[in-house]
């Protein structure tokens, strides 16, 4: 069954639904589609409010209505604490990326890891990587001719590479 156009002297069927008003959203006029296109042209959902009434309501609808606070002012004094991040992408800017230029190897493999694959402090992700694809070319099994001593090495430059990757990153 169709129920009848909302607006007086209308005689379509009312297949169309609008809202009655912003306090009312889920309560409905059903129009024709004339009149639902005549309705949505006027309808103004800020309508008798004022500027500051408005900026309150949409910065609510920014958090989804959900209370919000500055950082700091709840977590017991939280502070942005930079040492406690591995910025290997360079995101916070280079005062936070930590490379080996700015500190000593910390252990024993991962000297072992520079001499492997024949590098030196300072040492950055881009001349790491670069090293090892040079590296990885050179060493390959296939561009060897399947070579044991190649193959060898080339398993040893791939974990001298994971290692020095998780010291950088």
């Amino acid at each position: 069954m169709l129920r009848a156009c909302d607006h007086s002297g209308c005689g379509e069927s009312g297949a169309y639904r609008a809202p009655k008003s912003r306090d009312q959203l889920n309560d409905y006029y059903w129009f024709c589609l004339d009149h639902v296109r005549a309705y949505n042209a006027s309808w103004n959902f800020y309508e008798g409010m004022n500027a500051d009434e408005i900026e309150a309501l949409l910065r609510n609808d920014v958090t989804w209505e959900r209370p919000t606070w500055p950082l700091g002012k709840r977590s017991g004094g939280f502070r942005f604490d930079t040492s406690r991040i591995r910025d290997g992408f360079g995101i916070f800017g280079e005062e936070f990326g930590e490379t080996l230029q700015d500190r000593a190897p910390a252990s024993s493999a991962e000297l072992s890891a520079m001499r492997e694959m024949n590098l030196s402090a300072p040492l950055t992700v881009e001349l790491l990587r670069a090293r090892y694809k040079e590296l990885c070319k050179l060493h390959h099994p296939d561009t060897n001719g399947g070579d044991k001593e190649a193959e060898e090495r080339f398993k040893r430059i791939g974990q001298a590479y994971k290692t020095l990757m998780e010291s950088l990153l």
